[in-house]
């Protein structure tokens, strides 16, 4: 195997197109307070780190424990499986994945030393459910609860920690903008569920578009966009917001791409590019609504 291959691998490993996850929640939480606060940028950098080393400690536990319980195979559509396809020891994925945990809590430790040792609880569990997702003798992943365990703690928690570094304050606004990142957080893993159903059903799991069915699953997806779009839109008519937010509307015909993929097949194949797209979508989502909060802090 060349460099330029290992290279590759690695790179698959890491999951990239879903780091979204662990980017937004962090540049929106601090969009949130830069009108209003002082800019901390070292709390920024070293809070964005310590999100996408754990959503990427994340990716390997679930790459390591998918392979020991056999679920991943030479049937595995888009970038997980590295160690069935790619024959990356499955030692080192878990070594290297606890090795990205032990730096996200040495930023974590500097971050409450630069503000409050409050917030080490709420980092380990943030990191507890980064590692229960899949590993654990119950793992999140394997029940009805992984979106929602996910999109709490990567959503809701991940904003108001990021506004809470800059502010030194939580407010019910930050926490009302946290909502709908943290929906289309769960969307992703909805969207990878679904695309991966059958298999995953094979492999014991019970998530929750398997209890409930495709069609009802496919409901549910569109409603989680619509529900994150209307809590944008209600808080922009509350005053909230400025009608700046409502740039994100730009996103619409995205995540209508993306819904229409799942009504129009089921073969996982082709549902992969539908995942993405999800990623994608939550990423232009929290850009737009970073720039809505940047622009309305001009002063004209």
């Amino acid at each position: 195997m060349t460099g330029a291959t290992r290279l590759r691998v690695w790179w698959r490993v890491l999951r990239p197109f879903t780091l979204t996850a662990s980017i937004v929640p962090v540049i929106v939480g601090t969009a949130v307070a830069v009108p209003s606060y002082p800019f901390h940028v070292w709390r920024f950098v070293a809070m964005l780190l310590a999100s996408i080393l754990i959503q990427s400690a994340t990716n390997m536990f679930n790459e390591y424990y998918d392979y020991q319980r056999g679920l991943d195979d030479e049937r595995m559509v888009g970038i997980a499986g590295t160690i069935v396809r790619d024959g990356v020891s499955p030692k080192v994925v878990l070594r290297l994945g606890f090795a990205f945990l032990a730096a996200a809590l040495l930023l974590g430790v500097y971050l409450c030393a630069t503000t409050s040792w409050w917030l080490a609880l709420v980092g380990v569990l943030c990191m507890a459910v980064g590692y229960f997702y899949s590993g654990g003798p119950v793992p999140l992943a394997y029940t009805p609860f992984g979106e929602v365990a996910a999109a709490t703690a990567m959503g809701p928690t991940i904003v108001l920690i990021a506004f809470y570094l800059q502010s030194g304050t939580v407010t019910l606004r930050a926490l009302l903008v946290s909502i709908p990142i943290g929906l289309l957080i769960g969307a992703i893993l909805f969207a990878n569920n679904m695309r991966d159903m059958a298999q995953d059903a094979e492999g014991g799991r019970r998530t929750m578009v398997i209890l409930i069915g495709r069609a009802r699953g496919r409901v549910l997806f569109a409603s989680v966009f619509v529900a994150a779009y209307l809590v944008v839109v209600a808080m922009v008519a509350l005053g909230v917001l400025t009608p700046f937010a409502l740039l994100v509307l730009l996103t619409v015909p995205t995540a209508v791409y993306v819904v229409r993929l799942y009504y129009q097949y089921t073969e996982p194949a082709k549902l992969h590019k539908a995942v993405k797209g999800t990623s994608n979508l939550l990423f232009r989502f929290g850009v737009l609504m970073v720039c809505a909060f940047l622009v309305s802090s001009i002063r004209f």
